[in-house]
């Protein structure tokens, strides 16, 4: 049977927060006080994927077994596809050093983990694994209810075209599905969901605090056929599934209360395998924005952002007028 939402998001709080204290009892004050920042301050909803100095301890600041501890708190917030992916963006940074020269900059060390609030089972508070191409963020509320929006992945290179890593495509899966989907679609079709034969120059959204519901243009999901469904459904679960089992589903859960109906699937750019090009999926809810567009296409964006729900917007909304009721207050 599967897990209900609450116990499922009281089993996964228990481990986050039992992990982020480990992390905690490894740092001396002055390194507690780098990572560990208000739950209310502004910095919680200021993220970015590009190589940027950020608030917080980097993995470049920490021992050996800082690192290790760290890490599993990212492991633990994450599924095992998921982890991976974020490791191996990581590892992308070396190739980039090397091809760039620069190993300043291209640094996998580079990577900061960030507190909000104190790190409790039944608490509020929140945390954000965030460096180049990777941007990731949990919202705790009372232990009960967790938010995992915004979710940014990037590579850079797409496809690693030379070395012993040659071949090497992270992200293939959100390029593959989606290029399935828009090459299976009848001609009356395209027309609808082709926007524009040019790609934008970034996902629109870029890192916007609230995402910013685009045009209501694309295929609607009522509009396709099964099978048409079905690698719509496929495109969907395979961003979602970065987060774990639980999670995931509830996440699907959630758009499909929504309306699965009134889902869009929108193209711009090339549809060929190399060509510039750029989609969104976008529903009531939520928005799944990708684009591969910088270094000659070989450069991969993709993020999922929730539009009430990004940074638990709407779980601390709801948690604040039970808790103003429960208090008598107005």
């Amino acid at each position: 049977m599967p897990v209900p939402p609450s116990t499922a998001s009281d089993a996964l709080s228990d481990r986050l927060a039992g992990a982020a204290s480990a992390f905690l009892v490894t740092l001396a004050p002055g390194e507690r006080a780098k990572v560990q920042l208000a739950f209310d301050s502004d910095e919680r909803f200021n993220w970015f994927y590009i190589p940027k100095d950020r608030e917080g301890l980097p993995l470049k600041q920490m021992s050996a077994v800082q690192q290790k501890a760290a890490l599993h708190l990212i492991e633990t917030g994450l599924s095992q596809k998921g982890y991976s992916k974020a490791e191996a963006i990581r590892a992308l940074d070396l190739i980039l050093a090397e091809i760039e020269k620069n190993p300043v900059r291209r640094d996998p060390e580079k990577y900061y983990l960030t507190l909000f609030g104190d790190p409790s089972p039944t608490g509020t508070w929140g945390m954000r694994w965030e460096g180049h191409h990777v941007s990731l963020h949990w919202t705790l509320v009372n232990g009960v209810a967790i938010a995992t929006t915004p979710q940014f992945f990037g590579s850079n290179p797409a496809e690693v075209r030379d070395g012993p890593k040659s071949g090497t495509r992270v992200l293939h899966a959100e390029e593959d599905l989606a290029r399935a989907l828009v090459t299976a679609l009848s001609t009356e079709q395209k027309a609808v969901a082709l926007l524009s034969p040019t790609a934008p120059d970034d996902i629109l959204t870029t890192n916007t605090r609230k995402a910013a519901i685009q045009e209501n243009t694309g295929l609607a999901y009522k509009d396709m056929t099964q099978a048409q469904r079905g690698m719509l459904l496929a495109l969907i679960e395979e961003y979602a599934s970065t987060q774990p089992k639980p999670q995931a589903a509830e996440r699907v859960a959630k758009l499909r209360t929504a309306g699965l109906d009134l889902v869009k699937f929108a193209w711009m750019g090339g549809m060929e395998k190399g060509a510039l090009h750029y989609y969104r999926v976008q529903g009531p809810t939520f928005l799944i924005e990708y684009d591969c567009v910088q270094n000659g296409g070989n450069h991969v964006h993709a993020v999922w952002r929730g539009f009430d729900g990004d940074f638990g917007v709407d779980l601390l909304e709801q948690h604040y007028k039970k808790s103003a009721h429960h208090h008598g207050q107005k």
